[in-house]
């Protein structure tokens, strides 16, 4: 009878255990939201990098061809020559391929624009839907 008492209180956790597992959790969560704060800003930063390299492409872009690309050739333009496009003198990106914005999905590019400008340029953010605020807004080009 003794060896089963005892196998059965080895089989768990304590009441204390639980509980400084979850105040070890807590204490863990309360320092790391600030640098997951600092993630989610340098993420912004990247697209907002991404965009003005995706811009300099597309203003090269116009001055090869006379025009930015339209919605149809969107900004795969950039990186593969369209079909019957001898004045193209891409690609137009260092990368030499299509980045996806810091959350992994396409850039957002509109031809005509909504904006009044010649062409509109976007991140989604985080939750990958227009508006939004903090780490959901949108990060556009203008």
């Amino acid at each position: 009878m003794r060896k089963r008492y005892r196998r059965h209180r080895e089989a768990g956790f304590t009441l204390i255990e639980i509980l400084i597992a979850l105040v070890l959790l807590g204490l863990l969560a309360t320092i790391a939201y600030p640098q997951v704060i600092k993630f989610l800003e340098k993420k912004a930063d990247v697209a907002k990098v991404q965009i003005e390299s995706l811009k300099s492409g597309l203003d090269f872009y116009r001055l090869d061809l006379g025009r930015y690309p339209t919605q149809e050739e969107g900004l795969n333009a950039l990186v593969a020559a369209p079909p019957n496009q001898p004045r193209w003198n891409g690609p137009y990106l260092k990368s030499r391929q299509m980045p996806a914005d810091p959350w992994g999905r396409a850039y957002v590019y509109r031809v005509p624009s909504r904006s009044g400008q010649a062409y509109d340029l976007l991140s989604l953010g985080a939750d990958g839907l227009e508006g939004g605020e903090g780490e959901n807004r949108d990060i556009s080009a203008w």
